[in-house]
């Protein structure tokens, strides 16, 4: 008797024991459904075993992350709001527990996207479509609605014989029960994702008393709409149809991916009847055709014809088949996560280098189980360039991230200069320029901001608003998460025009936090500054002064012609003749015009 008579003997009363399930694959790999066909319904049956308990796992903690988060309080003191997880629109910011994020830094959100897409290329090159498997919204709600589904109707076969049963108070009530159920939970949904806009408990109020924004209960029918659709009705159609990650992972798994696998070479050949062919001395697989892995399938294919894009790779073909292989006695892993190397290799094997048909009985040893040479996976194969790379540039984003924010200064300064005038002569020969000044806090306390003029020897400024005497530098108060804008005039006297550095700084500093910022700025003046320059500076203040005495004694002597009094002003050029101080502008009174850009303020 040949080896494979004796495993066949020995297992046959578990393989008759074994129920053959009525099930057939509505996603085959040699006839997909097509695209505007009517839809096959699928009634996936209840699975258990280790991936299964880990999709549980799995399930569990992200419903409660999405639903539970915007409940968390975390305190930020009394100029903050204290909801853990708050994107705020309205002022423009973004909280995550101790982490503040504002429009400016929204470079940190892009970071984590990139992250999240390059860990996405790990997770497939390592072990294939495990997000689509375990993670993914589509896959989590889908499960969660059959959970519900199977409480009301029952498992497969009587969700099955419910459908096709004809209507009924009892199938209306039970129907009615499991969309009443889906349609709560869609609004939960849909609920949950507005509550991180706005603080939840008063936002929970406002819904309930119709007191919350428009926005707020579209935003809600949209994703109740959507929820109840995706997951309740169209399920795998989500998947196959609509996300185009499938066929972007088709180009990013290699040899040593990991991917759910039947082992053909050790399955092959397939026999319900152990006992037939155990009496006519043939050889014959682990696989009973129990079509197990099958009716656990949420996508409807049949795994044992190969790799499929609707594979999800959700493991629960594993654990049906390892439930079938524990009562057959025979070892476990006839569908199983496996790389196309390993895969390759065992088939070679099976096939004795592909020169003839599968036996399974090259793989199998004296004494039953798989012998020796049957490769298996080894966690090493994940460690290899392509891992390696992706793993590096995912923790290079992330340490040039978590470096700037831990970096990050809280305090910023920006400076836009008067561009009309662009500096003003004033009476005394000395040059004025405008700047507004915007300081931003963005921390939850308020702020005490010296600001100081750093280079421009000899100038100082005026802060519009502030009883403070012109100095280099002010303090300037800015309140918590604000951002503040101040006028400030920097003034640079005459006797410092010609020696001047037109270019200086604005410094901000908080002396409580030390944290500063500066801004480089620009002084504007005339353009020519010598000694003429300076002359005629002193003469216009001269002019000044004389107009103004001219006026008071016209204001005296009210008979006298127009011309008033005339009086003169020798300027300290010697090649200047004598001026009428009842000339406009001595600028004007030399024939030329002042320069553009400037203006002129009388004493």
């Amino acid at each position: 008797m040949t080896l494979a008579t004796e495993n066949a003997a020995s297992s046959t009363a578990s393989r008759e024991a074994v129920e053959r399930i009525d099930a057939e694959a509505v996603n085959t790999a040699g006839k997909r459904q097509p695209l505007y066909a009517p839809r096959k319904k699928i009634f996936p049956k209840r699975a258990s075993g280790q991936f299964r308990r880990f999709k549980w796992l799995i399930m569990f903690a992200t419903l409660g992350i999405y639903y539970l988060t915007p409940w968390l309080r975390w305190d930020r003191g009394p100029y903050a709001p204290d909801q853990a997880v708050l994107i705020d629109l309205a002022n423009r910011r973004f909280y995550f527990f101790f982490i503040e994020i504002w429009p400016q830094e929204f470079f940190y959100i892009a970071g984590l996207l990139v992250m999240a897409g390059i860990g996405l290329f790990l997770i497939t090159s390592t072990v294939g479509r495990a997000w689509c498997g375990y993670t993914c919204p589509q896959t989590v709600w889908v499960d969660l609605f059959l959970v519900v589904e199977r409480a009301i109707e029952g498992d497969r076969n009587a969700r099955i014989k419910l459908d096709a049963a004809p209507f009924s108070a009892s199938k209306l009530a039970k129907r009615s029960a499991k969309h009443l159920i889906w349609v709560l939970i869609a609004v939960a949904t849909g609920g949950a994702w507005v509550f991180y806009f706005a603080d939840a408990p008063s936002l929970l109020v406002d819904l309930a008393t119709a007191q919350a924004a428009p926005v707020a209960y579209m935003t809600i029918a949209v994703l109740t709409a959507t929820t109840y659709l995706f997951g309740g009705l169209m399920r795998e159609q989500v998947c196959t149809y609509m996300c185009p990650w499938p066929r972007i992972q088709a180009a990013m798994l290699d040899e040593n991916s990991l991917t759910v696998t039947y082992n053909d070479w050790r399955g092959e050949p397939r026999s319900r009847h152990a006992k037939k062919a155990a009496a006519e001395g043939r050889t014959v697989g682990d696989c009973v055709d129990c079509n197990a892995c099958v009716a656990v399938c949420p996508m409807g294919i049949d795994i044992r014809d190969g790799q499929q894009l609707e594979c999800i790779t959700c493991a629960l073909c594993i654990d049906a088949c390892d439930g079938v292989m524990d009562k057959l006695g025979r070892e476990r892993g006839l569908i199983s996560y496996a790389t196309l190397s390993d895969y390759n290799a065992n088939m070679a094997l099976a096939t004795a280098g592909g020169t003839e048909t599968i036996n399974p009985d090259r793989v199998r040893r004296e004494g039953g189980g798989l012998s020796e040479k049957v490769a298996h996976f080894h966690w090493r194969k994940i460690f290899r360039l392509r891992t390696f790379l992706y793993f590096g540039a995912w923790s290079l984003v992330g340490l040039v991230m978590l470096y700037a924010l831990l970096t990050r200064d809280r305090l910023e300064v920006n400076v836009l200069h008067d561009r009309n005038p662009q500096y003003v002569l004033l009476s005394d020969g000395s040059v004025r320029n405008g700047y507004t000044v915007k300081l931003l806090n963005m921390i939850p306390e308020p702020r005490v901001i010296l600001v100081s003029l750093e280079g421009l020897t000899g100038a100082t400024m005026n802060v519009v608003g502030l009883d403070q005497p012109d100095d280099r530098s002010a303090a300037v108060p800015v309140d918590p998460d604000r951002l503040r804008e101040v006028r400030i005039f920097v003034t640079l006297p005459a006797d410092r025009l010609s020696e001047a550095d037109t270019s200086f700084r604005f410094v901000v500093e908080d002396k409580a936090s030390f944290e500063s910022d500066v801004y480089r700025a620009s002084f504007n003046i005339p353009e020519v500054h010598d000694e003429r320059q300076s002359a005629e500076a002193e003469g216009i203040h001269r002019l000044a002064h004389a107009r103004h005495h001219d006026r008071l004694f016209r204001g005296h002597h009210h008979g006298q012609s127009d011309n008033g009094l005339l009086r003169a002003v020798e300027l300290d050029r010697p090649d200047r003749q004598k001026h009428l101080c009842g000339e406009p502008d001595l600028q004007r009174a030399r024939g030329r015009r002042p320069p553009a850009g400037s203006a002129r303020l009388e004493g």
